[in-house]
């Protein structure tokens, strides 16, 4: 038992050794991942895609760079227009360009030496130019024109670097997030205070509005009433002067009818006479006068 087993060592490291070999010659790159190809440290051009693929062992080793998006933290403090401090905490989403993912590896480094040596130092000094451009009000006032500005600056500052670099478009920025603000403690209670300031004069003005909008329909009420009156007064005067104008009118036309108002209007008390003459009186002789006719 001890010889058969003694027997089958040599096999057992023959096999062992098989698959060392054969591991060492091949290798898996994993979805979202390039492989970049080192011959005795030596990069290849050419990246080895998602899949299986053989490699020279002991010569030949594959460093897996992750190229799917990824994001970048930074925090940059700077002074705004009107030279108020402002922290700003900016993420950036960016991905490596799979083809040119060797020569990125070659003469910067993986994903996160890129990171650290080319996208963070990109927001420190995008943020501090473009926060220049700002008063601080601005800054939160027109957050989406600062956050293009910032973006347009890191890409500009990004292209630039990997120019210099021969690896233009080697590295993608997708998207910039502003996604804090902060200032110091008394520029947030000079803000409180004129936020507070604007809503007190705008609770002034609408008192100032419904105040104004009450004594104008008031005003509006009388207007119309005094409309209304010196209508009702019009008209009762025309129809008056109306009625006294067809009055003279029928008295004119007819002089009997002056008697016939005086009749109606005397009470029957005759006037009394100190000086003995003759008692005054209408003529009423003209009033029958038609009947003495009909009766003749």
């Amino acid at each position: 038992m001890n010889s058969a087993f003694k027997g089958l060592i040599p096999v057992i490291i023959l096999v062992a050794l098989a698959l060392v070999l054969l591991g060492g010659m091949t290798v898996v790159v994993e979805a979202g991942h390039v492989g970049v190809l080192r011959t005795l440290g030596a990069v290849q051009e050419e990246p080895l895609p998602e899949g299986f693929h053989f490699k020279k062992p002991f010569i030949d080793q594959v460093e897996l760079v992750d190229i799917r998006l990824t994001a970048s933290h930074a925090k940059a403090t700077a002074a705004s227009k009107d030279l108020q401090t402002v922290s700003t905490q900016i993420t950036t989403q960016y991905s490596l360009n799979g083809p040119l993912t060797p020569q990125t590896y070659q003469r910067i480094g993986n994903l996160g030496k890129v990171s650290a040596n080319l996208v963070e130092p990109g927001i420190q000094e995008t943020v501090k130019a473009v926060t220049a451009k700002f008063t601080a009000e601005e800054l939160v006032t027109k957050r989406e024109a600062v956050k293009l500005q910032i973006q347009e600056a890191l890409n500009a500052f990004i292209n630039n670097t990997l120019k210099e670099k021969d690896l233009e478009g080697a590295v993608l920025i997708a998207n910039v997030a502003i996604t804090d603000f902060n200032f110091s403690e008394e520029f947030n209670r000079a803000i409180e205070s004129k936020v507070k300031a604007e809503q007190e004069a705008l609770q002034a003005l609408n008192e100032k509005i419904r105040r104004t909008t009450q004594a104008e329909a008031l005003a509006a009420e009388r207007t119309l009433a005094a409309d209304a009156q010196a209508y009702t007064t019009e008209v009762e005067s025309k129809a008056r002067a109306e009625a006294i104008r067809r009055e003279a009118s029928a008295l004119k036309e007819s002089p009997e009818l002056i008697q016939l108002r005086a009749v109606e209007r005397w009470d029957g008390v005759l006037p009394r006479m100190s000086s003995g003459g003759a008692v005054p009186f209408i003529n009423l002789g003209g009033l029958d006068a038609p009947a003495d006719k009909k009766t003749n």
